[in-house]
């Protein structure tokens, strides 16, 4: 929480202006039970008309100097509430633009989402109604006290014993309440997750009918936040009626105390109608004061949750090279390299050695979970490996600056992505000086072109968010093609090609080898004739590097490859 409060920096004086402007409101209306009392007991009791009159013109003018005092308050609350959170929104989402894959994948996507939103929008509104009422509601109770003792003392003492009682059932339901808010909010995250997979799955759960199995899922979690919704909205429901009670038992005593003392002429009835105003002032404050202390406890859950993001550090450092292609003759070399993800049961990748020189055409292949995306993630360093060494051109991946580096390795990855924009806008991710030649080099290249020309507005063609007015293949073919602008010394194509078919597949394959003689290419592919062309080909299983070399070769002397190859060769002559 402390570390949220200097984005209210900035705002500071709006965040004097408000709660000030906010007490001036209620020291006026503290007089107004005064006057009340002076109409009753002077103007009414000696039927003075013209006093009467004057004492209500003072009552009116008192409301429209509060009105306007608690206007200017509420603008200079809202002011410094809303640019604050700003502030904290635009940090929370720098700070998440630079974690790295390890980061993000332990946070969790959905969690980072809920972050963003709903718990900036709680520490938003607790602010605003923080900055209104932290001041105001205690003024007024404690005012009312002070007032009640201008008016009559032994009145004044109900207020004394009173309003301690009060603190006790206030704050003892806004101290247990705070730790039970907390889980609402972690209960409130297992549902984005599962609604959040759900809605990204949902042609997948329709292919396999598991529409039932998720409704029921997705109620177990909405049963578990309503349960725990539940829980902390019994204890809050008890702040209004046990107030209510206790000013209700207060002011039966204050009448009959007052009643009493009428008959006696020790104060008039003005004086009685003041002290059940002030009561009712108590009352009204602390009905706004726990629905603050309610609102507080939930923007203080949030923002210690904000802060634990805000608190992450990324474990990646970087050095301040810049990849050389003519360093060395080798572009990758990975020497006895494992990786192991953070929480993961064992590694993922063990033991991988292997180099592959300026030019070369990289296969990787394997089963399912056999390490291919992890082992070419390690070469733009989206994760750092835990063992061994990789080198980029002769010299160590973390000695190279981040940006230089993945612009010279650039990834196409599993997931084709685009972003709404145009079709210029996306290719521009690659190189955001490229010309409109290199963009339709690099469409050629990914035959992505005649998509592009079918297309009324050519590059300038809307893209809808997630690229979703674009078929999968066509994704892919773009994406490749925003990946080959910059033209990079290493291009890393993970399975980019799965949803082609084998003619377009060839055809891009061709397009590959006709790139510049010393670009490096990796193709991750569960195709063995995709990669049959490769200078050299990466078996893996089960994160070991079980075969290495040409297709012959493997086919020659690798079980794993010759399993691969045999299964998908017989299936494809069982089709014809």
């Amino acid at each position: 929480m402390k570390q949220l409060l200097k984005f209210l920096e900035n705002n500071r004086t709006e965040s004097i202006i408000a709660p000030l402007f906010k007490m001036l409101e209620a020291l006026f209306d503290l007089f107004v039970p005064l006057i009340m009392a002076d109409i009753i007991n002077v103007g009414i009791a000696g039927r003075d008309r013209d006093y009467i009159i004057n004492r209500c013109l003072l009552l009116i003018l008192l409301g429209v100097i509060g009105l306007a005092c608690s206007i200017t308050a509420q603008y200079f609350a809202a002011k410094a509430s809303v640019e604050s959170c700003a502030r904290i929104r635009h940090n929370l989402f720098d700070k998440i633009q630079s974690l790295g894959f390890a980061e993000t994948d332990t946070s969790g996507t959905s969690t980072l989402i809920t972050r963003m939103t709903s718990d900036v929008n709680q520490v938003q509104n607790g602010l605003n109604m923080f900055l209104r009422l932290f001041l105001r509601s205690p003024f007024v109770v404690f005012g009312s006290m002070i007032m009640a003792f201008t008016v009559d003392l032994r009145g004044a003492l109900i207020f004394a014993v009173t309003i301690p009682v009060l603190a006790v059932v206030v704050f003892g339901i806004m101290l247990n309440t705070m730790p039970k808010y907390k889980k609402v909010q972690g209960q409130l995250d297992r549902l984005t997750g599962i609604t959040r997979e759900n809605l990204t799955g949902v042609r997948v759960i329709r292919v396999f009918g598991r529409e039932q199995d998720e409704e029921d899922l997705f109620r177990e979690a909405d049963a578990g936040l309503t349960a725990a919704q539940l829980r902390v909205g019994r204890i809050s429901a008890l702040m209004n009626p046990l107030t209510y009670v206790i000013i209700n038992l207060a002011l039966v005593v204050i009448l009959q105390t007052g009643a009493a003392e009428v008959n006696t002429g020790a104060i008039g009835v003005g004086s009685v109608v003041a002290l059940v105003n002030y009561m009712n002032q108590i009352l009204l404050e602390l009905i706004k004061l726990a629905n603050l202390i309610v609102q507080i406890t939930r923007a203080a859950a949030c923002a210690d949750r904000i802060e634990m993001v805000m608190e992450l550090q990324p474990r990646m450092t970087f050095g301040s090279a810049r990849p050389d292609p003519s360093s060395s003759e080798n572009a990758v070399e990975f020497r006895h390299v494992g990786l192991t993800y953070p929480g993961a049961g064992g590694e993922s990748l063990s033991d991988i050695s292997f180099t592959a020189r300026k030019g070369q055409t990289i296969g990787i292949i394997g089963g399912t979970g056999s390490g291919k995306t992890s082992l070419v993630s390690l070469i733009p360093r989206y994760y750092d490996a835990t063992a061994g060494e990789i080198r980029i051109f002769g010299r160590d991946v973390r000695e190279y600056d981040k940006d230089s580096l993945r612009r010279s390795a650039s990834t196409v990855m599993q997931r084709a992505q685009l972003f709404s924009g145009t079709i210029r806008s996306n290719l521009l991710w690659g190189d955001a000086d490229a010309t409109d030649e290199q963009l339709w080099k690099a469409l050629e290249t990914a035959q992505a072109a005649e998509i592009v020309r079918g297309k009324p507005g050519k590059l300038d063609e809307p893209v809808e968010q997630g690229g979703h007015n674009f078929s999968g293949g066509q994704r892919q073919r773009l994406s490749i093609a925003r990946s080959l602008v910059p033209e990079p010394q290493i291009l890393i194509l993970d399975d980019s090609s799965s949803a082609l078919d084998y003619a377009t597949d060839a055809a891009l394959r061709k397009a590959l080898r006709q790139l510049p003689r010393d670009m490096t290419v990796f193709i991750v592919s569960q195709r063995a004739s995709s990669l049959s062309h490769a200078d050299q080909i990466l078996v893996l299983d089960e994160g070991r590097l079980v075969g290495l070399g040409t297709h012959q070769e493997l086919l020659a002397g690798c079980e794993v490859y010759r399993d691969i190859y045999e299964s998908q060769f017989s299936k494809s002559r069982e089709a014809v």
